[in-house]
């Protein structure tokens, strides 16, 4: 009877080994605060095409937050296998404390950014304050609504964008760049600490004459009948930021729990030409040569600067402008 017992057990066990092999390890991803939708899009067809590819079901943890908020969860022990971020120095964190590889950038197409926005602005229904560019952003009876910088990319490049505008009206000079930067950050009734957060405060609470966010976020909303569809109107100002979105794999994670493989085929998908037709349908602009032909015609014609190419690496933006007691926290101080 015992020796029966033993033989049922050791067949149970073996049905549980080809259970638990026939289904791949869970995979984690970290993204910025407005991707939930993007992923939810995502994520599916990706299982979809792994299960054909190795015969494993794949399950993807999701978790959403501004990106300067997931970095440090990240570094304090959370498990993420990989990064789907909307800032350069949000990975380059990661990767100084030895959880990414420090030429992570190198391991994917176009500096590891597989879409790209740049930050435009969303008004109310006919336009009421005649916001058409930077300039009137910082008028005295303009009032705006956008992330924290402190915790949101999505807020960094609204900065940035401000400040590389300013850079150019003022021909370098810092003295007026810093004070038109100032007033903008004067103008903000509301800092949530990411991209959705914004969106509620504007859309939802009715707070702001202006909503500056993610070019792709603004057209969603102006569309979705979540946030009274026709309610709004989109300002592409135009000279803007150019805001790329990165990815990495979390080479500390998926070594220990040997998701490398999935992790990296996962980012590697995103390049695909069927993922990037998928994320024009969300308004990003791609890098794919015949989708991006195919969709031109769907975006407004705008300049994007390059913050690199006029400010320096993203290590010197960061130590000049984000780093504590940097600018930012500078005209952050004066703002009452």
């Amino acid at each position: 009877m015992l020796k029966k017992v033993v033989l049922l057990t050791a067949a149970a066990a073996t049905l549980l080994t080809g259970a638990a092999q026939a289904q791949d390890k869970p995979i984690l991803n970290a993204s910025y605060d407005v991707a939930r939708e993007v992923f939810a899009a995502i994520n599916p067809k990706f299982q979809a095409q792994w299960k054909a590819q190795t015969g494993q079901d794949l399950k993807i943890d999701q978790s959403f937050a501004g990106t300067s908020r997931q970095a440090q969860d990240i570094l304090q022990g959370k498990k993420v296998d990989t990064v789907t971020f909307n800032q350069v120095t949000d990975i380059d964190i990661l990767a100084k404390r030895g959880l990414i590889r420090k030429d992570w950038q190198k391991a994917f197409p176009n500096n590891a950014s597989p879409y790209y926005s740049t930050i435009a602005f969303l008004v109310r229904k006919g336009n009421p304050k005649n916001i058409k560019n930077w300039d009137d952003l910082v008028r005295d009876d303009v009032k705006v609504i956008f992330p924290n910088p402190k915790t949101s990319g999505n807020a960094r490049y609204t900065y940035l964008g401000a400040w590389l505008y300013a850079n150019e009206k003022f021909k370098g000079d810092q003295t007026k760049t810093k004070q038109f930067v100032g007033k903008l950050l004067h103008n903000v009734v509301n800092f949530p600490t990411g991209g959705r957060g914004a969106t509620v405060a504007f859309a939802q609470n009715n707070q702001g004459d202006a909503l500056l966010t993610f070019e792709s976020e603004v057209i969603n909303i102006a569309k979705s009948d979540e946030f009274k569809s026709g309610a709004y109107e989109i300002v592409v100002p135009p000279v803007s930021v150019l805001a790329e979105f990165p990815v990495a794999v979390v080479d500390k994670v998926v070594d220990e729990k040997g998701t490398r493989k999935v992790a990296t085929a996962y980012l590697n998908y995103e390049y695909s030409r069927e993922i990037q037709l998928l994320l024009t349908t969300f308004n990003y602009r791609v890098h794919h040569p015949d989708v991006a032909k195919v969709v031109a015609d769907r975006y407004a014609k705008v300049r994007l600067i390059d913050p690199t190419k006029v400010l320096g690496s993203w290590d010197q933006i960061q130590a000049a402008h984000f780093a504590g007691g940097a600018t930012l926290d500078q005209l952050l101080s004066q703002r009452n």
